[in-house]
């Protein structure tokens, strides 16, 4: 596919930093002057934080396609435009490495930065850049994105793991604040830590919020209507622990160390949902430490409920 440099007239209607991108074209917008920024693969993610970046009076100047040529376009945007004061990498994780090889081997501008927005991934996907005398570094919002327009509007007032060269970390903590959010420094040995968190947050609640859905469904509810039943409810629980903190949010049996209540639960689940008993029981071990940590559990009753939950997990 042909990769062609265009400068566009941008639409109303998507903003003063709006952009749209073109399958196989890579892009040239002009814009205030500021940092100018390359973003190379822009999905949700890229195209949302361009638009920010844009808003926050950022030259965002390029733009090239996530297809199947992206390392060979990426690398041919050198020639195309002024090289940018900083290349942002939003590709999927496994595509980093090559992308960055790639425009290095072109050849990045001496005292650059290049960034790459991967919670897991280690600043060692960006050593070629760095060979090549950029400054590194990854700055990842923990956020979950569903579309382009969630992700402009979810941005802000979100937190941001930065994990970062020295001598450009002021730098680093300025473009956080630039899009809106709240930044953090995270060591790069502590990263795949870090993004495991994450996941549990975001990924892990869906799949858990999934289940819910399931045993209501199982019960004769519609999809519709059994995320109406739980639904209030988890809201609840998600405003608790935002203002009272997750400690102080919990409820229920195990809180209150109702061990015949949890023996009726594990039954219940032995008997229709077998699949489901040990996601409860690893699940109910965990509540049980929140509740000592409560107050409301004494430690020989958590222990109590511990066992019988290993127990049963051993049947």
């Amino acid at each position: 596919m042909r990769t062609c440099v265009r400068k566009w007239m941008l639409p109303s209607g998507f903003g003063p930093g709006g952009f749209y991108f073109v399958e196989g074209t890579v892009l040239v917008v002009e814009g205030n002057p500021k940092d100018s920024v390359a973003i190379i693969g822009p999905g949700k993610v890229g195209t949302a934080v361009g638009h920010l970046l844009r808003k926050a009076g950022y030259r965002v100047e390029v733009l090239a396609g996530r297809t199947e040529g992206l390392a060979r376009k990426a690398a041919r945007f050198a020639d195309a435009a002024v090289r940018p004061d900083c290349i942002l990498i939003t590709t999927t994780d496994d595509a980093i490495r090559t992308v960055c090889e790639s425009i290095a081997k072109e050849g990045i501008r001496p005292g650059s930065k290049v960034i790459h927005m991967s919670g897991a991934g280690g600043l060692d996907l960006l050593e070629s850049a760095r060979r090549a005398g950029a400054c590194v570094g990854s700055i990842h919002p923990i956020q979950s994105f569903a579309d382009v327009q969630c992700a402009i509007e979810n941005i802000p007032g979100s937190t941001f793991g930065i994990t970062v060269d020295e001598n450009i970390r002021d730098w680093a903590l300025q473009f956080v604040r630039d899009l809106g959010g709240y930044p953090f420094f995270i060591s790069e040995t502590d990263k795949p830590l870090y993004h495991a968190a994450a996941c549990m947050a975001s990924n892990y609640l869906v799949t858990l919020m999934h289940i819910v859905e399931r045993i209501y469904r199982s019960l004769g509810l519609s999809r519709e209507e059994a995320v109406r039943a739980f639904w209030p409810l988890v809201k609840g629980t998600i405003l608790n622990i935002e203002t009272k903190g997750a400690v102080q949010s919990l409820t229920g049996p195990i809180a209150r160390g109702d061990v015949g209540t949890i023996e009726k639960h594990l039954q219940a689940l032995l008997d229709k949902h077998p699949e489901l008993h040990d996601v409860y029981c690893l699940n109910g071990m965990h509540t049980a430490e929140v509740a000592v940590e409560k107050g409301t559990l004494t430690a020989q009753k958590a222990q109590e409920i511990r066992s019988l939950l290993e127990r049963r997990r051993e049947r």
